[in-house]
């Protein structure tokens, strides 16, 4: 048997699953995690290459010249292009499409082969990237490596959610976060000396996203897929077999008949996707979507993908710009790390509120000192002090991000959704999230030369709105089993309960048969079916 580890187990009400805290689990989360890697540095690397000249001018040579015309165009005006933000949002727009395929490859075929794909898009993705002679060889290496985030973003939240016991799954499960930041970290530095190498050093920022590529794809060979997946797709020994080797104990029948009652009703579903629109469905679809709206227009992508345009806009010259970039990042990194140490002990709500109230002063703060110090659009830009202000306020605003709508914005959902919804609804997650990136990243550049300062303003008013959305509309999933969510957490909210009512409709007797078959059909042990009403 699996050795080492630490016990732990879940709240006393509800099921009592013993767990250790095993080396697999451990390693496949980190390994499986690398998908975030790769994730983030694709958002990072994008904005550091657009704003080297050497980039600029063999793909963008108007936006070169705009660049280096002084005294023409407005500050905020300089790198509004479409062409060049389509090479940033392409990949996100691609995303969107691959992540119907990636839904069906994760109920088919299971979590790792879907991250198995992943990885091999984001290679094809990097040669041509890195490899590019003209804009369309460009687009084509985004588009692949789109695919490839349609792919990790379906599969990675899913798999670490499953295969973490309950109480530290919110921890395990943000390590698909801090791997994003620590690759949007890489990607500055690694831009921060690339834009010194002349005429190539573009290719070498690019080509480099080969790295976390390759680790997802060895990932992707070496660990296991979950039991939750393995017994859906009808494998139930080697399901229970995988089980105690991740949990380190012999003990699993109960959560092995947990698993078992909600894959037999998952199977019994023909249409996960007609499923998830089912009323009893509602408060998990309705709270994916506005997490990841919300999530979008926090603002922090326009930051993130653009720091480097962002800081040259306000004044700062080149190598500063990509300077400050890198310490957003490190911000970004280890705050993530306060993210995975707080969820599981302080909860997801509390995190959200505090952080909707720094982001609200840090964004109203950067808004007022553009406001006041570059409403010329001939500005030369801002003096040293109001310079590191933005600077401040901009660490301000990603720490607060990233201990709360960063993480916790692929947490909830792939936590919440039964598993009869769960690849449907992580689709649902993944498609809406990549369809309001595309959205900021198509148009924010040229938000910010129509609203200037205004922006800022734009996204903390949003800011505002999705705090007050947590604070009504969002319950507690902390230590929460991930089978039990429909019985412990919407039947007991104020608003939600109404709508996990039982209906008459043919999906849902299925899945009262699934359970009720999966009952009579129980391995000894205590079997815990909570969702079945008598």
């Amino acid at each position: 048997m699996t050795g080492g580890g630490f016990s732990v187990s879940a709240p006393a009400a509800g099921a009592e699953f013993e767990a250790k805290i095993t080396p697999i689990v451990i390693i496949s989360c980190i390994m499986a995690a690398t998908g975030g890697l790769m994730f983030g540095y694709d958002v990072g690397v994008s904005g550091g290459v657009t704003s080297m000249n050497d980039f600029l001018e063999k793909f963008f040579p108007k936006v070169y010249r705009k660049k280096n015309q002084s005294g023409v165009e407005s500050n905020y005006c300089k790198y509004d292009n479409q062409g060049l933000q389509l090479f940033t949002s392409s990949l996100y727009l691609a995303g969107l499409t691959a992540t119907f395929f990636a839904s069906y490859t994760t109920r088919r075929f299971g979590r790792r082969i879907t991250m198995l794909i992943a990885g091999i898009f984001f290679i094809a993705g990097v040669i041509f990237n890195g490899a590019a002679q003209n804009l369309d060889m460009l687009i084509v290496g985004r588009i692949l490596l789109g695919c490839g985030v349609g792919f990790a973003n379906q599969a990675v939240p899913l798999f670490l959610s499953e295969i973490a016991p309950t109480r530290i799954r919110g921890g395990l499960n943000i390590l698909f976060q801090l791997n994003v930041t620590i690759g949007i970290l890489f990607a500055n530095l690694i831009n921060y000396g690339t834009s010194k190498i002349h005429p190539w050093g573009w290719r070498l920022s690019l080509g480099l996203a080969g790295i976390p590529a390759f680790l997802l794809t060895l990932g992707a060979l070496v660990v296991v897929d979950t039991p939750n997946s393995l017994i859906e797709r009808g494998r139930l020994d080697e399901g229970k077999a995988v089980l105690r080797r991740i949990r380190g104990t012999d003990n699993v029948q109960s959560e092995y008949d947990e698993i078992l009652g909600a894959s037999e009703a998952a199977r019994q579903v023909k249409h996960p996707f007609r499923n998830l629109l089912k009323r009893r469905n509602r408060p998990q679809l309705v709270i994916a979507v506005a997490m990841q709206i919300f999530q979008q227009f926090t603002g922090i992508n326009a930051i993130m993908f653009y720091a480097p345009v962002l800081f040259n806009t306000l004044g700062f010259k080149s190598d500063a710009s990509l300077y400050s970039a890198v310490i957003t990042g490190a911000v970004n990194v280890l705050s993530t790390v306060v993210s995975i140490y707080s969820v599981d002990r302080l909860g997801r709500r509390a995190l959200l509120l505090e952080a909707g109230v720094q982001m609200f002063v840090s964004q109203v703060v950067i808004a007022a000192v553009l406001g006041v110090k570059l409403t010329g659009d001939q500005s030369d830009g801002l003096g040293k002090g109001w310079a590191v202000l933005v600077v401040l306020m901009v660490c301000v605003f990603v720490s607060a991000f990233a201990w709360s709508w960063g993480p916790l914005g692929w947490l909830i959902p792939s936590e919440t959704f039964p598993l009869e919804t769960r690849s449907a609804g992580q689709s649902v997650t993944v498609c809406t999230n990549l369809l309001f990136t595309f959205v900021i990243a198509q148009a924010f550049l040229s938000m910010l030369c129509k609203m200037k300062y205004g922006i800022f303003a734009f996204f903390s008013g949003w800011v505002l709105i999705m705090s007050v959305f947590v604070f009504f509309f969002l319950p507690e999933t902390k230590n929460v089993p991930i089978e039990e969510m429909t019985e412990r957490v919407w039947k007991q909210h104020w608003f939600w309960k109404r709508y996990v009512v039982d209906e008459d409709d043919d999906d849902h007797d299925d899945f009262l048969d699934g359970k009720a078959a999966a009952a009579a059909n129980g391995r000894g042990g205590k079997v815990v079916l909570a969702a079945v009403e008598p």
